[in-house]
């Protein structure tokens, strides 16, 4: 039986199915609906956040944040991060400057922010890491220092906190991810959190061509609109997330009895004070006994597919190989954990005895 780095968690098919009734009474699929209106609402609650703008998916919610801001420049990021992270700078006419990670979250590393920061930099845009929070306090500071707006790229970071302080309330705004291999999902989606209400406006427009009302456009937005087929399955999932989150959890420690203090092995070590949503169990094989790349393969025979992520480095995409500062050597750390890791599968529903499986082929 093959068994997949995630799959998607799913509601009862007839507490969805009752969820699609009324579009079938009311027709209305999209455009800010009743479900979508209903999910933003309760997501806020969740989130901990006084402003929400749902998006089609996550991706396109980053880029309206960026147009939104109306950014100039460069942008201070991570090149240890999945590839819309460094699209949405490019595609937004900004130009990402790299930053290495902290080798135990493998998140943006403060230490190493200030150097690159120029006259031309407008922004810092860090990664939350597999559910693992970003040192918050430090790069505020760092963005206050500079004049600096501080964005975050929360695609996995749905509902974690650390002493308190959730996701949703860092920075200037924070992205979410509802994509379906989340802890959350829409299906497809995501959403932008920011305690700024101008902020939140200027998303909404961006989100809907610039449109105030039917005579009105005053900016030229896009369409990223979530239609309300993904709002029912966002209604649904909520419901449940909580219960997810405690099987993901279990899931994560059945690894670890396992295959913690193994050698050639490295965990994922939470920051103090943080809880985690179980998103991803990444595994750093330091090749004492295997490398990663043999761990992969071994259990790729069995039909288990773990993943390589994040490998590569987005410096190292071959759409950017050549571009200026795209240099994956000037990002060690980063560079070195890329060719290590891999995530575990890792869902709800996965059976003790497959994951006492992943770890007996793991230690051969």
């Amino acid at each position: 039986m093959r068994i997949n780095v995630t799959r998607s968690t799913m509601p009862p098919l007839e507490e969805y199915v009752d969820e699609l009734k009324e579009l079938w009474d009311s027709h209305w699929l999209t455009n800010n609906g009743a479900k979508l209106k209903q999910l933003e609402e309760k997501l806020k609650i969740y989130l901990h956040t006084p402003h929400l703008q749902m998006f089609a998916n996550g991706h396109l919610g980053l880029e309206a944040l960026l147009r939104a801001m109306k950014l100039k420049g460069e942008v201070i990021t991570t090149p240890f991060t999945f590839a819309s992270t460094t699209h949405a700078i490019v595609r937004c006419g900004l130009r990402p400057v790299f930053c290495d990670i902290d080798p135990v979250t493998c998140t943006m590393d403060p230490a190493k922010v200030e150097a690159l920061i120029s006259p031309r930099t407008c922004a810092i845009l860090p990664v939350h890491v597999y559910g693992n929070l970003c040192d918050d306090r430090a790069l505020r500071v760092i963005a206050d220092r500079h004049g600096l707006k501080l964005i975050y790229d929360a695609a996995h970071a749905f509902g974690v906190s650390q002493n308190g302080v959730y996701a949703a309330q860092m920075g200037d705004a924070a992205m979410f991810s509802f994509h379906a291999t989340k802890v959350f999902h829409t299906i497809e989606g995501g959403a932008v959190a920011t305690a700024d209400p101008a902020l939140s406006e200027a998303l909404a427009l961006e989100r809907n061509y610039g449109i105030v009302d039917e005579e009105t456009v005053v900016t030229v937005g896009g369409n990223a609109k979530m239609n309300e087929f993904q709002a029912a399955m966002g209604l649904c999932n909520l419901r449940h997330v909580e219960e997810a989150i405690e099987k993901r959890r279990c899931v994560t420690e059945w690894y670890r009895s396992e295959l913690d203090g193994r050698e050639g092995i490295v965990l994922p070590a939470l920051k103090e004070g943080v809880i985690p949503n179980y998103a991803y169990f990444p595994v750093i094989f330091t090749g004492e006994r295997l490398s990663r790349d043999e761990v992969c393969k071994r259990l790729g025979e069995h039909d288990i597919y773990a993943r390589k992520y994040f490998y590569p480095l987005t410096t190292d995409f071959a759409c950017y190989r050549g571009l200026p500062g795209f240099d994956s050597s000037l990002t060690p750390v980063a560079k070195q954990i890329s060719q290590q890791i891999v995530t575990l599968p890792l869902y709800p529903d996965l059976p003790e005895e497959e994951v006492r499986l992943i770890c007996s082929l793991i230690l051969g």
